[in-house]
């Protein structure tokens, strides 16, 4: 009876049609897993950790001990049911580099981070809900070339947190931005405030008090204003590979300079100056005994003091 009941008022229909709308309607099913390797400093891991607490959407992971079979990381994500990897490796305790990942098929972009300042040093009074949606802001240059056009998009898979998340709160308080310059993607985070200006609204006494409540309600304006939260850090891309932590290379920036160089140079000038300082020292000697010798070839003066008043 309760089936006839459901085909002649046709609710089992509707259900239908709704069911069919939702599945129509786009989802972003992005995950995220964010780790790193072994030997991290604390600054690197506290930036990591203000990271994690940005994603509702990421998983994080223990430290990864390979550093040369970074494809395993695809069975990682697998095993997390993660479709993005995050991964940070740590070179010398002092050099740390940003993998950017697509799990399984790719692609891979590999960043050298600079400048990066945690949260906790900072010391802004921004401040964000945990696990809110922020709006993400990129630079018009991001458009201009096909590399930074697959950079935007793998940031907007990982950084765009969606409605679905497990971890995901319904407000949108923060803005991250990426902006380039000087060949080099910066990050930043900001808080959206808002303040009520009640400039001129102070009333009088003559009025009533629904119209001095309407009058109060028209005067005063929401003003929206950013402010930095942090963290903050600067991203060199090095290269572009086409499959997931393996496969070609489809893009490799020639401006890039590792850091192994730029010390090894820094050693070589240090090491250049002590070279001069050192042969100048000689040079001062080999002067010094070419005098002392020519004095006693030459014997005592005739006209000296010693041999006058001696």
């Amino acid at each position: 009876m309760a089936s006839l009941y459901k085909a002649v008022s046709g609710t089992k229909r509707r259900r239908d049609e709704s069911t069919n709308e939702e599945s129509s309607e786009v989802q972003n099913r992005q995950r995220v897993l964010l780790l790193s390797s072994r030997g991290v400093t604390f600054r690197q891991r506290h930036l990591i950790n203000d990271l994690s607490v940005m994603f509702p959407h990421a998983k994080k992971d223990s430290k990864f001990d390979s550093k040369s079979k970074l494809y395993q990381l695809n069975e990682l994500a697998d095993l997390y049911n993660c479709n993005n990897v995050l991964f940070f490796e740590a070179r010398k305790r002092q050099d740390l580099y940003l993998y950017l990942a697509k799990a399984p098929n790719g692609p891979t972009a590999k960043f050298h981070i600079q400048n990066l300042h945690t949260m906790s040093e900072l010391n802004f009074t921004g401040n964000c809900l945990k696990g809110s949606r922020p709006i993400l802001s990129f630079d018009k240059e991001f458009d201009e070339t096909p590399h930074y056009q697959l950079i935007k998009e793998l940031l907007l898979h990982i950084f765009g947190v969606p409605k679905t998340a497990r971890k995901a709160k319904p407000f949108i308080d923060h803005v991250v931005s990426f902006s380039i310059a000087d060949n080099k993607v910066w990050f930043r985070n900001y808080q959206i405030t808002e303040a009520i200006d009640t400039a001129g609204a102070e009333g009088s006494t003559t009025i009533d008090e629904d119209e001095d409540a309407q009058k109060l309600s028209k005067k005063k304006q929401r003003t929206l204003s950013l402010v930095e939260i942090g963290p903050r850090f600067v991203m060199t891309l090095i290269s572009i590979i086409e499959g997931s932590f393996s496969g070609p290379l489809i893009y490799e920036n020639k401006e890039y300079v590792s850091p192994n160089v730029v010390r090894s140079q820094f050693k070589l000038g240090k090491a250049s100056v002590k070279s001069k300082r050192a042969v100048q020292v000689e040079g001062k000697k080999v002067k010094k005994a070419v005098r002392e010798r020519e004095r006693r070839e030459k014997g005592l003066d005739p006209l000296s003091d010693s041999v006058l008043f001696g």
